[in-house]
């Protein structure tokens, strides 16, 4: 799928080129990944510390317009890393609040990694005060943080390591109004990690119809509508 820079052409061009140089970082950290990295290192945890992990850019676009499709202003996402989807996120959810009357945008983000978390602070300092002005930065343990005044939510993204996707999901789910959209990163490429998620998703009598969009790795979009 086309990663052109098309979905946010309306946005500003300090913020278009800021996410055009993000992405090209991220994608030369991952291409120089070493399986002697994953060896030198004691675990997985380790390997990606300081390691940007962004939402393909094809895929940050296709969820920019699902944003701006639904009209989303509450968003959660799991797994800052260093603020790059979080930007999208923050752009469509003030888009959208500002075509509507008294609603505000909200980007709860969460990332465990401190030094990660400054990063992304650094990165939405770059974009400007608007953008800074819509996200909630909580750092720590989510299962913990997202406990706390967590409003009705428009749209969930799970960009995360995935044993942590199904914890978030029963978190939040309780918060999610009728037609909520959630998104899972890389459900083809991890699908055997993504099992107890996919079969909880799946499950008759979920409220959850899903379909999986075959980006590289997959990415599987849900909308939430419970029968009752």
């Amino acid at each position: 799928m086309a990663s052109a820079n098309t979905a946010i052409r309306d946005e500003p061009a300090h913020i278009r080129e800021l996410l055009t140089r993000l992405h090209a970082e991220s994608k030369a950290q991952e291409a120089n990944i070493t399986r002697e990295d994953y060896d030198n290192r004691s675990s997985m945890h380790d390997v990606m510390r300081d390691k940007f992990i962004a939402l393909d850019e094809d895929k940050a676009h296709y969820i920019y317009q699902l944003l701006r499709a639904t009209g989303a202003t509450t968003i959660v996402e799991a797994g800052t890393s260093f603020g790059v989807s979080t930007i999208y996120l923050a752009l469509a959810a003030l888009a959208n609040a500002k075509a509507t009357n008294g609603k505000k945008a909200l980007v709860v983000a969460t990332e465990h990694e401190p030094t990660k978390a400054e990063r992304a602070r650094e990165h939405w300092n770059m974009c400007g005060d608007d953008v800074v002005s819509a996200i909630d930065l909580r750092v720590g343990d989510l299962r913990e943080t997202l406990k706390m005044n967590l409003k009705e939510v428009d749209f969930l993204l799970l960009d995360i390591w995935t044993p942590m996707a199904l914890p978030t999901l029963k978190i939040v789910q309780p918060h999610l109004r009728h037609g909520a959209m959630i998104i899972a990163d890389n459900t083809i490429m991890a699908a055997d990690s993504y099992k107890e998620f996919l079969d909880y998703i799946r499950a008759p009598g979920s409220g959850f119809i899903d379909t999986t969009v075959p980006f590289e790795g997959g990415l599987e979009v849900m909308v939430y509508s419970p029968s009752q």
